[in-house]
């Protein structure tokens, strides 16, 4: 697809463009749309109907452009590492097709055209940036000194949530929190169901992940953390007196979840990579329910 986007381009010009849209990882959409999710329902919520245009726009370019960013710096941290692993191997920097200070350029660029729209917002919000920024930036780095690098990448893709009820409601009501909690679980979830993919290279490499923590009682826990999610995500219903759509949307989860269990029985790759990717599904079902029931 990038390939045929960027055909009329002169060759030399082309490989380099199409090399950092691949370091951002714009050829591979899942990760961003697994941060949107989260953040359209912050912001369905915040709103208690449509969310005001501007909001919706400004968080919108901002999740891919965060997103983006976060792939970029994930990159440089990982640029010795990624050569040991088959899947990352072929990776923009560990491929020499982009050099470690060309993707710091890019990261600096992208959280800088990040911060020119959080400044489209309110004062708390772009306070709030702050911490969103210093998350994306140290996450990369975790999986070298904790075994829960996860739980830092959910509160990176999840900080959208509290900035979404700012630029909306100009506070962060206790609701705000409960999703943003509700979104670290859901994090921790499928990155572990992500990290189940590379564990044994990872292991030989010297990084760490929760998939390596969990070892062979990584599905019971995912299982517990699945479980957890939904009592979570009950509770953001209760509290915001959603209606019986959101209640479907959350048994659609639970029996999603259910799926991804059933393909990772035998913890192959492939069906581990699957199960990943499924969460795509969990965010939309759950977004489904929430604008239903704030429509009704």
């Amino acid at each position: 697809m990038l390939t045929f986007l960027l055909r009329g381009l002169p060759p030399e010009r082309r490989e380099k463009i199409h090399a950092y849209l691949v370091l951002t990882r714009m050829d591979r959409p899942i990760g961003a749309l697994l941060l949107l999710w989260p953040t359209w329902w912050a912001l369905w919520l915040a709103a208690k109907d449509f969310p005001p245009i501007g909001p919706l726009i400004i968080f919108t370019l901002g999740v891919f452009a965060m997103r983006s960013a976060g792939c970029a710096i994930n990159d440089y941290a990982d640029r010795k590492l990624d050569p040991q692993v088959a899947r990352t191997a072929g990776r923009p920097i560990a491929s020499g097709r982009v050099t470690p200070r060309e993707a710091l350029y890019v990261f600096a660029g992208l959280l800088v055209f990040s911060f020119l729209l959080v400044l489209l917002t309110n004062r708390l919000t772009i306070l709030l940036s702050f911490g969103g920024a210093a998350l994306a930036a140290i996450y990369p780095f975790c999986k070298r000194y904790t075994n829960l690098p996860q739980v830092v990448l959910g509160a990176a893709f999840g900080w959208s949530i509290p900035m979404a009820f700012a630029a909306v409601t100009n506070s962060v009501p206790p609701v705000a929190w409960l999703l943003f909690i509700g979104n670290i679980l859901w994090s921790v979830i499928y990155d572990t169901e992500y990290a189940m993919v590379d564990r044994e290279e990872d292991i030989k490499a010297g990084a760490k992940s929760t998939a390596i923590l969990f070892a062979d009682a990584d599905l019971v826990i995912i299982g517990i953390l699945m479980g957890t999610f939904l009592l979570t995500m009950l509770l953001v219903g209760t509290r915001s007196a959603l209606g019986w759509p959101y209640w479907l949307g959350l048994a659609a989860t639970a029996g999603l979840f259910a799926y991804q269990q059933w393909l990772m029985r035998d913890r192959a790759r492939d069906a581990c990579l699957q199960a990943f990717r499924h969460n795509n599904w969990v965010g939309l079902a759950l977004w489904l329910g929430i604008v239903i029931a704030l429509a009704l």
